[in-house]
């Protein structure tokens, strides 16, 4: 019966977001730090890896539920540069995972009604040969779609990304290929991952679970010099809710009201400041 109770408590308030944020402005692009997988496993008294299977299929939701909202690009946090340090027994697994769900959405027929682009941002290089291979493979498959963007980012770390970008650049110019006065912020995010000509979006939306309240090294170009809202929440990965993601996106469209209010105001300002000063020469 409470179970029950709940159960209809939890679909009304998601009914209330999803009208709340129905007339709203929804994020472009957002981002996910998936945090928690671990922890979650260390308190349900698990091994590692039923965390990460636990959190990949959140992952699967979170897709449904970004399409559903009409988000057009959503990049997730899958692994870090800084998870390399990891133990080889945690890795090999979750790479073998990631594979895994990879070489399903090659036959999901949700990719292909969606026409959803998968992509990789993050040096591959340093990734097992069977990932590689199946990463190889969904980016071929979805390389035409253009309708809903899944940037998955592994091997990766933002300052690293940014390296490897001027790295490019530099050969560039050395090379002959680029001179160095035509160089502009559009230059540099068209080689940053995943280097197709087709560069990641600014970001509107960092969402980070686990209760930690930090970005972490992730996508520092984008969500830099933009207005970017930040949405930190207690829930580990695999217990985030759709919910969580209609909350995150009020979040982002009351900060996006904020600032155009602001926007607004300031514009007044400006405008009542001109017709004083006319009237102080006249």
């Amino acid at each position: 019966m409470l179970k029950l109770m709940w159960r209809t408590l939890y679909r009304g308030y998601e009914r209330l977001l999803t009208q709340e944020i129905a007339n709203g402005t929804v994020p472009r692009h957002a981002a996910v730090i998936m945090d928690g997988n671990r922890r979650y496993s260390s308190r349900m008294k698990r091994a590692t890896r039923f965390g990460h299977a636990k959190g990949a299929d959140t992952t699967e939701k979170v897709i449904d539920w970004s399409w559903e909202a009409g988000i057009e690009h959503l990049t997730i946090y899958a692994f870090s540069t800084e998870n390399f340090n990891r133990p080889e027994d945690e890795i090999e697994p979750l790479f073998e995972l990631i594979g895994l769900k990879f070489d399903k959405m090659c036959e999901d027929e949700r990719t292909h009604s969606r026409r959803m682009r998968v992509r990789i941002i993050g040096d591959i290089s340093k990734v097992s040969p069977s990932l590689q291979a199946s990463i190889e493979k969904i980016e071929r498959i979805t390389h035409d779609y253009d309708q809903f963007y899944l940037n998955v980012a592994i091997a990766y770390g933002g300052r690293q990304d940014i390296v490897q970008a001027v790295q490019e650049i530099a050969k560039k110019i050395h090379n002959g290929e680029l001179e160095l006065d035509n160089i502009t912020e559009s230059t540099i995010s068209e080689h940053l991952y995943p280097a197709d000509g087709c560069a990641v979006p600014n970001v509107d939306l960092i969402i980070r679970t686990g209760g930690n309240t930090r970005v972490s090294n992730f996508l520092s170009w984008q969500a830099n010099g933009n207005e970017c809202a930040a949405y930190f929440c207690a829930p580990f990965w695999p217990e985030f809710r759709k919910i969580d993601l209609l909350r995150s996106i009020r979040v982002y469209q009351s900060r996006l009201a904020a600032h155009n209010q602001n926007t607004a105001y300031r514009f007044a300002n400006f405008v009542r400041a001109i017709g004083k000063v006319d009237k102080d020469d006249a």
